[in-house]
């Protein structure tokens, strides 16, 4: 997954990048956040958290992009492949450790909807609002959206068979979901070998003009940005999930929607700037690999290491969703595929996306 830095204005004091917006967000929520945490912990706890997060977030997607950059294609793709989805999976192992099960679930449900929905769509309507259309792989695209159909499947038949089979069904599930994690990340090693290796011809426009927008990072830079960076979404991890539940109270919100929405927008809030500039200097190849990409990472990769990490932390975690987020996964990966089919957009499809995504959110705003 591409995250390159963003663009630039010209203000007073010279270029004012996003970056720096970004940075300036981060020295005033992350000390806040920590101070909220130890004399006013609640709801400005969470809110503050949300916010640090946000930066933190893409300062590990820039960092890990630079050195994945100098690794080289081989194991600098392995790595981006690895590390693009850090920030969600350290947020859904710090709510997974205080036994938020709803809460995991529906962040990885929001992670991949967000992506292909809320993502996609802002990028599509960035792009084609000053032009008539824009131009993609198709081949590539529809690649990633044959990848969410197998995840799509993966977590349809936990919840089919907890319906035909009742409650005797529970004592199977577990033993299940950990059978087709094994299946999920054997299926994405093969996507990576595919990407990177017999296929990789499919995704070389992706890489035309990267490097100008990458971060003018010297490796050692980038990894000790990586180090604080990931420190960092650890702690807040840690102070937003305690936070929790006093937010519920506060706003009369459901643990459903939180995940499903909140968390995720946070977790993609790095996504969506990277998405949005590509698409605005008309590289949609760029803009569809990041969504694509980060929801087949999270649901071939962050989801299963979740059920196999969730063992020995004691909070056994399963692949069955609940109806509604399964129907929603649906909905989300047939509109993405749709857009996907012919290799071009305008902003109609990207409005129509997220038109889904909201009636997605409505929806999800009443689910108990």
């Amino acid at each position: 997954m591409s995250r390159p830095s963003s663009d630039k204005a010209v203000g007073a004091q010279g270029p004012i990048t996003a970056d720096r917006l970004f940075l300036a967000l981060l020295l005033v929520a992350f000390p806040a956040a920590v101070a909220s945490h130890f004399f006013f912990p609640g709801t400005n706890t969470f809110l503050l958290c949300c916010l640090a997060l946000i930066p933190l977030a893409r300062l590990m997607g820039e960092a890990t992009e630079v050195i994945a950059h100098k690794l080289g294609a081989g194991l600098g793709g392995l790595m981006n492949a690895s590390f693009g989805n850090a920030a969600e999976l350290i947020i859904a192992i710090a709510a997974l450790r205080e036994g938020q099960i709803e809460v995991v679930k529906a962040s990885i449900t929001g992670a991949i909807l967000g992506n292909i929905l809320l993502v996609l769509g802002m990028a599509i309507v960035a792009g084609g609002v000053r032009r008539e259309k824009q131009t993609f792989n198709a081949t590539a695209a529809l690649s990633g959206s044959a990848m969410m159909f197998l995840a799509l499947v993966a977590m349809t038949i936990p919840d089919l068979f907890h319906v035909a089979r009742g409650d005797a069904a529970l004592p199977v599930l577990q033993k299940m979901s950990v059978g087709i994690s094994v299946v999920l990340l054997f299926m994405y090693a093969l996507s990576l070998l595919f990407a990177l290796r017999t296929h990789q011809h499919l995704y070389a426009a992706e890489d035309e003009g990267v490097e100008e927008d990458l971060p003018n990072w010297s490796q050692a830079k980038a990894v000790g940005v990586l180090l604080g960076a990931t420190v960092g979404v650890v702690v807040m991890a840690e102070f937003l999930v305690k936070a929790i539940e006093p937010t519920i109270e506060s706003f009369g919100l459901t643990h459903t929607f939180i995940g499903v929405i909140v968390i995720a927008i946070i977790g993609n809030a790095a996504e969506h700037s990277t998405a949005i500039l590509m698409a605005r200097k008309n590289k949609m190849d760029l803009a569809f690999n990041i969504s694509f990409e980060s929801s087949k990472q999270i649901a071939l990769f962050v989801a299963p290491v979740l059920v196999l990490l969730s063992i020995p932390m004691g909070h056994p975690l399963t692949l069955e969703f609940s109806h509604m987020e399964v129907v929603g996964m649906g909905v989300g990966v047939g509109a993405a595929t749709l857009i996907g089919l012919d290799g071009e957009s305008n902003w109609l499809e990207g409005a129509m996306l997220l038109g889904v995504y909201a009636i997605l959110a409505v929806a999800f705003f009443f689910v108990p």
